[in-house]
């Protein structure tokens, strides 16, 4: 039992270590090759702070702990606003001016409800996990669209101030984005291995595993992304960061475990954990939106996301 705990404590320190540099690496890339900064931004950064769980989940899937893979999508969405978004204002209250995050809050939402239709069957399917798929090309394709429309806009003013901190040569870029890739691959393969045998040590399901120590551990590169934002005064990247990294769990991280090893969903997911993450979506959409001005999470609302996210891990162990 100490090696698997020690596996998995290793586990996800590597994984976090090699997101950042894998990151990194990929922005500093796009860069030297003339990308432009909101598509870096909205991309490499955005959906990548996402790599962990996407890693985390196909392993998993390959190993046939789809439970794992589901926990890990809707834990990290529960992550991501109650406890990321929840301590991130009260360091330091986050204010919405961005008008491309005030367009993605309400699809984040959207595909949130559109989702949960496709598991009211109660199974994970190869057609779901197309569909969420699909869906995720199409949310790329818009976010695309936006990034080129979005000239002028606070957010690529933020992403600008970001990426001056990160030069260098293409050849160190394109070397680094290869270690974070190839050490994102092993310490995923690790972390899957030790969270079920200590599932099954502890006589713990791998959803619960899923739900909290792996989808804490892999949202860290989101916590520290948005913290750091913050205080940069960066606030639209904090708060966008999370909406990127929600559409891709659902749509991507989801959707793998349907196509390459299909399971069946007992009736906590939909009652109780994909429940929970749909009143955060709409508690962060009423927070964030704005409803005729500039959209803010203060901090006596990120006391409240925190105390959510409290009582869900309560809720989960009790």
């Amino acid at each position: 039992m100490l090696l698997h705990l020690g596996v998995l404590i290793t586990g996800l320190i590597v994984l976090v270590w090699s997101a950042d540099k894998f990151i990194l690496g990929a922005s500093a890339s796009a860069r030297q090759l003339g990308v432009s900064t909101l598509v870096i931004g909205m991309f490499v950064v955005g959906f990548g702070t996402s790599a962990p769980e996407l890693m985390v989940s196909t392993m998993a899937a390959l190993d046939g702990n789809s439970l794992l893979a589901v926990g890990n999508a809707l834990g990290s969405n529960i992550t991501n606003i109650s406890l990321i978004l929840g301590v991130t204002a009260i360091l330091m209250p986050i204010s919405v001016a961005s008008g491309i995050i005030r367009r993605e809050l309400p699809m984040l939402l959207a595909i949130t409800f559109a989702a949960a239709l496709l598991l009211l069957d109660g199974h994970l399917g190869v057609m779901d996990g197309v569909i969420l798929l699909a869906s995720l090309v199409g949310v790329i394709w818009f976010t695309y669209k936006q990034s080129q429309q979005g000239g002028g806009d606070l957010l690529e003013t933020e992403f600008e101030e970001q990426l001056n901190d990160q030069s260098m040569t293409l050849g160190k870029a394109l070397m680094w984005t290869l270690i974070g890739l190839l050490l994102l691959l092993a310490s995923s393969r690790a972390l899957v291995w030790a969270a079920v045998e200590l599932a099954q040590s502890f006589g713990i399901s791998e959803l619960v595993i899923g739900l909290t120590i792996v989808a804490i551990g892999t949202s860290l590169p989101e916590l520290a992304a948005s913290i750091v934002a913050a205080r940069k005064g960066e606030a639209d990247i904090a708060i966008g960061n999370v909406i990127g990294s929600n559409l891709f769990n659902l749509l991507g991280v989801m959707g793998i475990p349907g196509i390459l090893a299909p399971v069946a969903l007992g009736p906590e997911v939909l009652e109780r954990d994909y429940l929970v993450m749909l009143g955060l979506s709409v508690l962060l959409f009423i927070f964030a939106f704005g409803w005729k001005r500039q959209g803010r999470i203060n901090r006596l609302e990120g006391g409240l996301l925190l105390t959510c996210f409290a009582g869900y891990q309560w809720l989960l162990f009790s």
